[in-house]
Formats: C-alpha cells, structure tokens, sequence
C-alpha cells in the first residue's frame, strides 16, 4: 500500500562559517560549521508507481550538469530505503526540477537525497523515524542528515551532529561564477587548513568565523575570487562549503535584488530568504540538541 502524490521543495543550503578541526584516521575531516537552509531549491514531485518500477524525470536549467542516472543519489535514497522495506521494493517516478547549480556548494545533491527520503517514507508508508531516515542519508552523504530533518542547525563531526539553530530573518544573494568547484580536490589540498580550534555560537555572532576552504578555493579557481571580490562591494562576502557559490546577507529583500541587478556577465544569481525550519510537515518533530 502507497500513499498519494507528493511535491516538495529541496532547499538550498548555505555555509554560513565552515572551520575544519582535524581529520580522522578514515580521510573524514572534522568540522563546525552552521548550515541555513533558504526558501529556493530544487522541487521533487513523487507519484506512486507499480511495485519495482523506479524512474526519475530531470526538468530545469541545469539538466547539463546531472550525474548520471546510476551515480544519482535520489535513485540510490531510494534504493536504500527500499532494502528496509518487506517484500518487493514499492514504485515511484520521481520529478526534478532542477534549479539548484552542481559544485556551487549549496547541497543540491544532497538535499535532494534527503527529500526523497522523507517523501518516500510517506509515499510508501514506510514508518521509518527520522533518526532512522537520517542514517540511511548519512551512508551517502554527511549533509544529508540536515536535510531530513529540515532544520537550520549547528553541525559538527563530519557535519551529521545536527544541534537547531533559531536564526535572525535574513536575505541572501547567492552568485554563482561560471565554474564547478571539485570537494574532494579541494580537500586535498596540502595547505588547507585543518587544525582550526572549535567555536562557540557566541564566537560565530560576534564574528570570529570563517572558511578555512575559501583562500584555496579562490587561488585554484580564480573565478570564484572574482565572484567574491565583486560582491565585496555590495555587503560581507563569503563562500559557502567549498564554492563556487558565494553570498552575502541583507536585512531587506529590496538592496539584495538591487545588487543582484547588478551582476557582470558570467555571474548567475538568485535572492531568497533565510529559514529556520522547512515545512515539509512530515515529521512533527526536532532533531535532538547534543
């Protein structure tokens, strides 16, 4: 038995610090960071389909840059949470619209993961709770735990540690150059920092944050220091995860439009809005706080 059809928005994410405390014998790194989700992503709809039937429909402009359909992770989500099901694995055709840019660092990928499990739970009245659901989600990503639960929140560990974050309303553009940022070479990285000393909420608000990602970044791919550095002059500019997406924040929707109206040629944008929890209403409950 399945439910009815279900459409939901994949939010963005944004790093809004990101410092790496150390690397683990296992090549993980360690790290703090603080992800806000946005009002702007990726929109997944999932119908039911007869049982072992499992298709996905990519739709939006960044059909270019999707993986191929045996390395997408929406399929494998599912795929997942089908082998804790009983008998034979449910269907579902899965729709995505496509807006959020790959290699930008703003958690496409894995935030379109971590729908698909909490719309598949429902969709094949799975009944899974939302630890469980995070666990599987964490076998294929470590962000994708705090796209489960649909929160803004404190990360540490390998970023799976998830403690809710109640954050000031805020507008962001997001600008995007015309490049895809590879993670893992970033983290390869000789002179990456790795050794930055954890933080407390209260150092993040009072500005003792940063990117240990983005002087790396920003020599390899010079398009993202451009992209910083011309945002620089319209408010504080930062990278978010590795990039190649940067943005800064404003207390009013207008000035962020008016700077994205600005944008050079090759630079691609987008405003929206901070959110401290994303209603997807499946789940009435919170992570809990360490």
């Amino acid at each position: 038995m399945v439910g009815t059809a279900i459409s939901l928005l994949a939010p963005a994410k944004l790093n809004l610090f990101l410092h790496i405390t150390g690397r683990r014998a296992d090549g993980y790194h360690e790290l703090q960071t603080l992800f806000q989700l946005l009002d702007y992503g990726d929109e997944l709809s999932f119908t039911p389909s007869p049982p072992g039937t499992l298709t996905l429909h990519l739709l939006g402009t960044h059909r270019s840059q999707a993986v191929p359909m045996d390395q997408n992770l929406i399929l494998k989500a599912a795929r997942l949470l089908a082998e804790r099901l009983p008998g034979p694995m449910p269907g579902a055709s899965i729709t995505l619209h496509k807006r959020i840019p790959a290699g930008a660092g703003l958690g496409g990928g894995s935030s379109d993961a971590g729908i698909t499990l909490v719309a598949l739970n429902a969709l094949w009245q799975a009944g899974l709770s939302p630890d469980e659901l995070a666990a599987i989600g964490k076998q294929l990503g470590a962000d994708i735990p705090v796209f489960v639960w649909g929160r803004t929140a404190w990360a540490e560990g390998i970023g799976e540690r998830l403690s809710p974050v109640t954050m000031p309303l805020r507008w962001y553009l997001v600008v995007t150059p015309a490049v895809e940022v590879s993670t893992a070479n970033i983290f390869s990285q000789e002179n990456l920092t790795r050794n930055s000393a954890s933080i407390k909420m209260a150092d993040f608000l009072a500005g003792r944050a940063g990117n240990d990602c983005e002087d790396v970044t920003r020599k390899l791919y010079p398009e993202v220091d451009d992209a910083l550095t011309w945002l620089s002059a319209h408010g504080d500019a930062r990278m978010t995860g590795t990039g190649s997406s940067v943005f800064a924040s404003f207390t009013e929707e207008a000035s962020a439009r008016d700077a994205m109206a600005q944008l050079p040629p090759g630079m691609h944008g987008f405003v929206a809005q901070g959110i401290n929890e994303h209603r997807h209403a499946l789940f009435a409950c919170q992570p809990p706080a360490d």
